[in-house]
């Protein structure tokens, strides 16, 4: 074997471990995650909309009001900021959302929760105090929706998108909590 071609090897190996210790000390990717990571996705026609997001477990925990407490912003999930993306505008409670990726924040309440729509990309949802990192200044839209009480209980927080009545939410269910954002 010629000396090139020994050295491109070594290289290629020295590059293949790095990349695995990383992936096992820094991502640790062979551990499972206490709240796995997720992506939804909707398309009609030439609207795609896409929700990346991680989605906690109730764990026999008190939810809203408690570890997701009342009045205070939170991430809209766990570990990263919650992101919403789409490639057209759209039209939420008469205020337009104009195509691009978005953080998405709640805050929710007893009866209602604001949903806000952030054009401010953040690498996690929470700094070292444990404090939503999201900023107001980059506020696009603020909207309430009304909260739904289910009769059973969703044990792990789940994003989706519903069409089922012609009309399209954005919907956030959680312990026995739903709430569904009209969009257009």
């Amino acid at each position: 074997m010629n000396t090139f071609l020994k050295r491109v090897l070594i290289l290629l190996s020295v590059i293949a471990l790095g990349l695995f210790l990383y992936s096992v000390i820094i991502e640790n990717i062979f551990a499972q995650r206490l709240s796995p990571k997720d992506t939804v996705e909707f398309k009609l026609n030439d609207l795609k909309l896409e929700v990346f997001y991680n989605r906690p477990f109730k764990k026999e925990r008190e939810v809203f009001g408690a570890l997701v407490p009342f009045n205070q912003v939170w991430r809209t999930g766990a570990n990263e900021a919650t992101t919403f993306e789409t490639n057209s505008t759209l039209d939420i409670k008469g205020i337009p959302l104009t195509a691009g990726k978005y953080t998405l924040w709640t805050v929710p309440k007893d009866s209602t929760w604001t949903v806000i729509f952030n054009s401010k990309q953040y690498a996690w949802g929470v700094n070292a105090e444990m404090k939503p990192m999201w900023d107001p200044n980059y506020d696009v839209i603020n909207v309430e929706v009304p909260v739904q009480k289910l009769d059973d209980v969703v044990e792990q927080f789940t994003i989706g998108f519903d069409n089922s009545t012609d009309k399209l939410f954005l919907t956030m269910a959680w312990d026995d909590v739903k709430v569904a954002v009209p969009l257009k």
